[in-house]
């Protein structure tokens, strides 16, 4: 059984070793968040690939403002006997032709513009969208990727006081002056700890993968954090956040473009059933009752059956139905604000300096509990129990930390604005 646990542990650490060993291998990003925050911005793909699609929309709106082509058509006699085919050379063959513009009316070309214009407000608005939730989440990947890395560093720390104890109490064992159990749980101890910190590991590769790909960096780099302890203490005011979140946030500004559109489209649509006037001139030789004759030709359709009703209708609802996505985001972005601020208050206030102070007492208590039960002052259950004490709360420290930092991302992303500036 000790040759077995032993076993597993000497494992474990191998793992945890050869970890570290590959992300030292790795070329090092040391990067602050407005640094992080600056190579996101120019470099992500998404992003970029989003300016695009706005672009591409905004190229609807020349296209709208464009006339229709004119439109020719002609008939001539295609075969006479004896003449042959197309044979217009005695004068006599039948020759047509005529050029039509198709005239809009009721103001369609300005509405079909405004509706392209909608298009690019709602894209624009969706661009906006798309920015701040991949901000955020840049920022709390940013912000837990340096809990992580912070919390390695206690695992490593005991890590490396366990591996000793176990040296120090085989070695007594070896001559009598330690019992098998103490050696055994120790071993345990320390495996449990490596297991730990495997899995931490875990969630750190997972997180530089998310990081890299939202930063463009490449593939074989190791991004590490330069986050500064929060010390905010901004004063949140609700009523002017939720008025900033209403001018700032995308998806409620492209709930409000959708609402202009659907009235913008309601207006179309009645438009539509206005007839279009098309007018036009030709020319005929050799079929009519002159020789040569010049016409003027007016095309106007008479809507007595379809005057566009159903898209009328339609159209109708569709306002009615943004009208409550509307309110529906109106109601989510003051419930939104309300919530990140008082999650803010309730971290800032759990985060206080004096509990800092007070867990930092840990630090130097940890080595003289070590001493003592290497000296046999202390007993091995009472050991265990503070080394595992120290531990949890070395991690609820760091813990915290994150979850103002996340708090603070929770505020800018709600409020659709930096509020506060990550340190």
């Amino acid at each position: 059984m000790f040759k077995l646990r032993f076993a597993l542990g000497f494992l474990a650490l191998t793992t945890v070793t050869n970890a570290l060993h590959a992300q030292n291998q790795t070329d090092t990003l040391t990067l602050k968040f407005q640094e992080a925050e600056k190579r996101f911005l120019l470099n992500n793909f998404t992003l970029i690939a989003q300016r695009y699609n706005v672009d591409a929309t905004k190229a609807l709106i020349q296209q709208a403002k464009l006339w229709d082509n004119p439109a020719l058509s002609t008939d001539q006699n295609l075969y006479s006997k004896g003449a042959g085919f197309f044979n217009h050379s005695d004068g006599n063959g039948q020759f047509f032709a005529q050029i039509n513009q198709l005239f809009k009316t009721a103001g369609k070309r300005g509405k079909q513009i405004r509706l392209a214009q909608d298009d690019v407000n709602v894209q624009q608005a969706q661009f906006n969208d798309l920015l701040r939730n991949l901000h955020y989440n840049m920022e709390v990947d940013f912000a837990q990727l340096d809990n992580l890395l912070q919390q390695n560093k206690i695992y490593q720390y005991e890590i490396n006081s366990s591996r000793n104890l176990v040296k120090a109490i085989s070695a007594a064992y070896g001559v009598g002056n330690s019992s098998l159990r103490d050696v055994v749980r120790l071993q345990a101890l320390a495996f449990g700890l490596e297991n730990d910190m495997v899995e931490n590991n875990r969630q750190v590769n997972e997180l530089e993968n998310d990081l890299k790909t939202l930063l463009v960096v490449k593939e074989t780099t190791f991004i590490k954090p330069d986050i500064s302890t929060p010390t905010t203490n901004a004063t949140l005011n609700i009523t002017a956040l939720i008025d900033t979140a209403k001018a700032n946030r995308g998806d409620y500004q492209a709930s409000k473009f959708l609402v202009e559109q659907a009235g913008h489209n309601l207006s179309y649509q009645k438009a539509l059933a206005i007839p279009d006037l098309t007018i036009g001139v030709d020319y005929d030789r050799a079929s009519n009752y002159v020789p040569n004759y010049y016409g003027l030709a007016i095309s106007l359709p008479l809507p007595f059956i379809n005057r566009n009703q159903g898209n009328i209708k339609s159209a109708k609802f569709a306002i009615q139905n943004q009208e409550f996505v509307l309110k529906n985001s109106d109601l989510k972005v003051k419930n939104d604000v309300v919530t990140a601020v008082e999650q803010y208050n309730l971290s800032l206030q759990l985060f206080s300096k004096n509990n800092i102070d007070f867990y930092g007492t840990y630090d130097k208590l940890f080595a003289s509990v070590v001493k003592a039960y290497k000296e046999r002052q202390l007993g091995l259950v009472e050991f265990i129990d503070f080394f595992e004490s120290y531990k949890d709360t070395k991690l609820k420290v760091i813990q915290q930390q994150y979850n103002l930092e996340k708090a603070i991302a929770d505020v800018n992303y709600n409020v659709g604005s930096t509020v506060i500036v990550p340190q």
